[in-house]
């Protein structure tokens, strides 16, 4: 065997091994893409959160928008409904809003411009078909989809869980452990971390003390809230209020009432008194 024979064997050795490397990196594309295909309904696209869900990279796979999604909002933009007409125009927009961003990758499929079966019984049968979940916020099509056992991605339901647990208003417990960056200040965290600040609260720092959430607020570094003692009565119990005895009478009559104070005598004009000596006489 000549070197040029052994040189062309290994060729074609290198270039068989390259071919097969390539044809198994495609086939593992496809099927990642085909396990990890999210299908987005028209209530998704019209609500517009997927595309801050999908920026933030919490949108898994491929985000695919059917056709007959697109038709379905071509045709909402063109009813005569303002309202509808303006969420539709708006759903439309997402798209192009997702097509742009290069942390999400979106896929047009083609569909059929038309559904006759519906167009959330036409998601249901892509889902199945590719083995994909669906994004909607329509309550319907999530009952439905969950019957025939196909994953959902419902932003709402994404949106309730991440809501802060406590509103301004609430009452709680918390321990306060350090000071805080202001005066009088005291932090103490919640179960689930979240830092509280308590105003006026230096002096029971290592205490468990009862508080009222003021205000909320959503940094970069997690959520943080800002609280108030709940200032308890000397003796322990809440003020009651005194009710008056059945049988007792109220005062009805003011207090300043002129009737209840002796009226003081008005010195006589010098024409009563001329006119009470003519009587006298």
């Amino acid at each position: 065997m000549t070197n040029n024979e052994v040189m062309i064997i290994v060729l074609l050795v290198i270039i068989l091994l390259q071919t097969t490397a390539l044809s198994y990196r495609t086939w593992r594309k496809q099927a990642h893409m085909k396990a990890d295909m999210v299908f987005v309904d028209t209530s998704a696209l019209m609500d517009g959160r997927i595309a801050l869900v999908a920026g933030a990279g919490f949108m898994p796979g491929t985000l695919v928008v059917p056709r007959s999604v697109l038709a379905e909002l071509q045709f909402l933009a063109d009813q005569a409904d303002s309202e509808k007409r303006k969420r539709a125009r708006r759903g439309l927009d997402i798209v192009k809003e997702l097509q742009d961003n290069d942390m999400v990758a979106v896929r047009i499929l083609q569909d059929g411009v038309k559904a006759a079966e519906g167009v959330d019984n036409r998601l249901i049968s892509l889902a199945k078909k590719y083995s994909g979940s669906i994004c909607t916020n329509d309550f319907n099509l999530n009952k439905l989809a969950t019957v025939e056992g196909i994953a959902i991605l419902n932003v709402n339901e994404l949106t309730k869980q991440l809501r802060m647990p406590y509103l301004p208003g609430d009452a709680m417990e918390v321990e306060l452990t350090q000071k805080g960056s202001g005066a009088r200040q005291a932090i103490g965290h919640l179960s689930d971390g979240t830092m509280v600040v308590v105003e006026r609260a230096d002096r029971l720092i290592g205490k468990t003390v009862k508080i009222e959430i003021i205000r909320s607020l959503q940094t970069d570094a997690g959520r943080m809230m800002f609280a108030k003692l709940v200032e308890k009565p000397a003796n322990g119990s809440s003020p009651q209020r005194q009710k008056p005895q059945k049988n007792q009478k109220r005062d009805t009559k003011p207090k300043n009432d002129s009737s209840l104070k002796p009226s003081k005598k008005r010195p006589p004009t010098q024409e009563e008194s001329l006119i009470s000596l003519v009587n006298k006489q």
